[in-house]
Formats: structure tokens, C-alpha cells, sequence
């Protein structure tokens, strides 16, 4: 007797399940939407809040510079030693400066060269550089002390900079200027999509802002050995700072 057998074929069975928009699957390996995040991001605003004050300024900083030439490096370097030893004692004990208010911001000795086609690339003589940083705090007497470290030996001014000794005083001021922004630009966009704006989800500081530099020009040293006065108004400086700001949207 044949005995007959009903062949059975393979049967995959597969299954999924949605839960809350994303897709929970088994089974069958195969790429599935997400839903949840996408729709947790049409429930957010984003935005950047911006404060700015305008400070006055209560220190400079004041970086000066003596350059001298001569046919050999060792005479340059002791030329400008002496320079700048005036410099120092007027800084001292005319001017009252401490020690830690004063420190040496670049020190060089370096030869100089000349060209020609006859002897090609010569040495003719070197030059020393030394440049001091100073901190000073009476700012109406700025350009008086420019003029005086004229006068002992300084033959460059680089730069005058306003600024303020303590910038964190003035950031619980920044930061509240910053978030009314932020709250300002949130509860217009949700007026705009017809919604209503919810709880602040996070926040960020993205950054921290001071703008007090001002240039003065080799022309004040030049101002200072013709009996002129230098005049120097500090001004205000700008003092800002960004938000990044997640807000819930209802």
C-alpha cells in the first residue's frame, strides 16, 4: 500500500504592535518608522534669546613697547634695557603702580637685513623689542600716563583696552535681559501657530560677550614729545550673552 504524505510548506508568521506611534516589531528584520520623536518635536519651540548692558568700564589695560636699533645685538638689547629701566621707575615710584600690575608681555632681539644684488642678503644691524603690560584703574588719568611713558622712553603705544575687573557681577543682569527675549520670541511663535506657550523645557548659554577695546596709534607717542596732551575717554563697553531656550508647546 502507497501511503501518501500532504507536503507542509514553511510558514513565517510576523507580528507587530504600535504603541504610542512607534512601531514594536518582531519577526522580520526590516527598517519601521519612529513616530514619538517627531511628534515630541512639533510640541517644542526653540529659540535664542539675546541681553546686552552697557557698562562703564573700571580698569585698562595698557600695553607698551620700547624699540631700539643698533649695529650689534648686544648694544640694542642694553639700549633698551635702559629705556625701559625708566620706564619702570616712573611706573613705580612716580605713578605708584604694584609689581603685579606691570609685567613684561614680549621680549626679542633680532637682526636686520638688507638686500642687493651686488653682495645679496646682508645683516645691518639688529633690533631689541620689549613691551610691558599694565593695569591701571584711575581712568581719568590715562592719557597723562601715556604722555609720562612717553616722555621716560617708549616709542610704542600697541593698544588701550577698557574693561571691567569683575564681568560676573554684571551677568545676573545679562542673563535676566536674555530670558525676557527668549519668552518675548517663544509667546509670538505660538501666537503665530495658534498655540499656547508651556514650561521651559532647558536651557543653555551659548555664549559670553565683552567688547571693550580701543586702539590708540603710535601718533600719541608722537602727540606726547611735542608737550600735547593725550586725551582718552573710556566710554562704556557692551556686556552680552545668549540663551538657547526649549519651551513646551500647548
Amino acid at each position: 500500500m502507497k501511503k501518501w504524505f500532504k507536503p507542509i510548506g514553511a510558514v513565517v508568521i510576523a507580528s507587530a504592535l504600535v504603541v504610542g506611534g512607534t512601531w514594536i516589531g518582531g519577526g522580520l528584520d526590516m527598517a519601521q518608522p519612529v513616530y514619538a520623536d517627531n511628534e515630541a518635536q512639533r510640541n517644542v519651540i526653540n529659540v535664542t534669546g539675546s541681553g546686552e548692558i552697557m557698562i562703564k568700564p573700571d580698569v585698562a589695560y595698557i600695553s607698551v613697547g620700547i624699540e631700539t636699533q643698533a649695529a650689534t645685538a648686544k648694544e640694542a638689547q642694553s639700549q633698551n634695557a635702559a629705556q625701559m629701566a625708566k620706564v619702570n621707575a616712573l611706573l613705580k615710584d612716580t605713578w605708584k603702580l604694584d609689581a603685579k600690575d606691570m609685567k613684561t608681555g614680549q621680549f626679542s632681539v633680532q637682526p636686520n637685513y638688507s638686500y642687493s644684488e651686488k653682495e645679496g642678503q646682508k645683516v645691518k644691524g639688529y633690533s631689541a623689542y620689549h613691551t610691558l603690560s599694565i593695569t591701571y584703574r584711575d581712568l581719568e588719568k590715562v592719557g597723562q600716563l601715556l604722555d609720562e611713558i612717553t616722555k621716560a622712553g617708549a616709542n610704542r603705544i600697541d593698544n588701550v583696552r577698557f574693561s571691567t575687573e569683575n564681568p560676573d557681577q554684571y551677568q545676573e543682569q545679562v542673563i535676566e535681559k536674555a530670558m525676557a527675549n527668549a519668552d518675548m520670541k517663544a509667546a509670538a511663535i505660538a501666537k503665530a501657530a495658534k498655540r499656547q506657550v508651556g514650561v521651559v523645557l532647558s536651557v543653555t548659554q551659548a555664549s559670553n560677550d565683552y567688547a571693550p577695546y580701543m586702539n590708540v596709534s603710535f601718533a600719541v607717542a608722537e602727540k606726547a614729545s611735542m608737550d600735547q596732551r593725550t586725551s582718552i575717554e573710556p566710554g562704556e563697553i557692551s556686556v552680552k550673552t545668549t540663551l538657547s531656550v526649549m519651551y513646551e508647546m500647548k
